[in-house]
């Protein structure tokens, strides 16, 4: 994984030094973003309710002494608050959330006190807060009124949700496009926007009701995987891919607000990214080395979504963004990842070298956020 990576030039530096605040930092995705920021030169801080799995991509990282690190609940308003007039933050991404589809049917008063209860707390604490410049809200591709069918959901398709878990993520997309109208589009030096992507895979993800974390559970104990449904389609997307999007979306808040103040973002992979989870599966078995699995229906009538994608030609238009990794790639270093924590090899080191590699894949294609894009 050789990389020719020039931190200085990534998102045009505006991170080194500045004060990042990272709700949810201890989750999967929240670990990575947190481990790219200290990686930018960033002074991070990250909330959280603790570590939401064992073992945890947060933990491994070994990273808590590397960010001023704050446990606490997002539902809890006076913790949030100690948290914003301690630390001062001139940026916020907000990622803590109950993130789970069936935790959401089984419990939805703690989904929708989170996800938007949670988000509420985190805007009243920005309105307040006179150091932060931007903050950069994240949903789920799940906050649009779904109805399957085969073309991208754009920002301004009607927003809803059938089950808790999808209502939830379209509450708090409304709550901050209230926040904005109301409050923030008066402010200066308060700039918002809310991001939305899904399908996310890559090492560290240790939830419940996933199928790579489902996968690799079942092969590192010799069992056989459970698939509830192998022919329902996903646009799979590396974790990298949408942080790249969340990262240049931060950036561009800095240094271009007037722009996408306000705005919505879909980060999604393109169309050849598209594929069964049964393809998934085939194809991380490739790299993993062995493994087999079942099909055996869900008993529940919770339902699943057979395909939700995303329309993602606004971020291309307005931020010039483009999606990074191939299929095989994205399942090659989800795989790797394993692969490295059962061989008991340094999860930090192994994670970096991930982010640089994709960093170099991006300089290859000279993205915009590279600071190496096409002329």
């Amino acid at each position: 994984m050789k990389a020719k990576v020039n931190s200085s030039n990534l998102f045009s530096g505006v991170y080194k030094g500045k004060k990042v605040l990272v709700t949810g930092h201890t989750g999967f995705k929240g670990s990575w973003l947190t481990l790219w920021l200290l990686k930018l030169g960033a002074n991070v801080a990250g909330f959280s309710i603790g570590n939401p799995t064992n073992p945890s991509n947060f933990q491994l990282l070994k990273i808590k002494d590397k960010i001023k690190h704050y446990e606490g609940d997002i539902r809890n308003s006076k913790e949030l608050e100690k948290v914003f007039k301690e630390f001062k933050p001139e940026i916020v991404f907000h990622l803590a959330a109950q993130a789970l589809v069936f935790t959401a049917y089984e419990d939805p008063k703690v989904t929708f006190d989170t996800n938007l209860g949670g988000t509420v707390n985190v805007l009243e604490c920005i309105k307040k807060s006179p150091s932060v410049k931007a903050a950069v809200m994240i949903t789920s591709d799940k906050c649009y009124q779904n109805v399957e069918w085969e073309w991208g959901y754009r920002e301004n398709d009607t927003l809803g949700g059938d089950d808790p878990y999808s209502s939830s993520k379209a509450c708090a997309e409304l709550a901050c496009k209230s926040y904005f109208k109301s409050y923030f589009s008066k402010e200066k030096n308060t700039k918002i926007t809310t991001v939305r992507a899904g399908n996310v895979i890559g090492g560290g993800d240790w939830s419940d009701y996933r199928i790579i974390p489902d996968c690799v559970k079942a092969w590192s104990e010799g069992k056989e995987l459970i698939l509830r449904n192998p022919q329902s389609t996903r646009p799979w997307q590396h974790v990298l891919d949408p942080l790249s999007g969340y990262l240049l979306v931060g950036a561009n808040l800095l240094q271009n607000p007037e722009n996408i103040s306000g705005e919505a973002f879909n980060f999604g992979p393109d169309n050849k990214m598209i594929h069964s989870v049964q393809k998934l599966i085939d194809t991380f078995t490739k790299y993993w080395g062995k493994g087999t699995w079942k099909h055996i229906p869900p008993e529940h009538e919770k339902k699943e979504a057979g395909l939700l994608k995303l329309c993602c030609d606004k971020a291309l238009m307005h931020l010039n963004w483009h999606p990074t990794l191939n299929f095989e790639d994205t399942v090659k270093l989800t795989a790797e990842w394993y692969k490295n924590y059962f061989d008991k090899k340094s999860v930090y080191d192994f994670a970096t070298k991930q982010i640089d590699f994709f960093i170099d894949q991006a300089i290859q294609q000279k993205l915009i956020w590279t600071g190496e894009q096409k002329k």
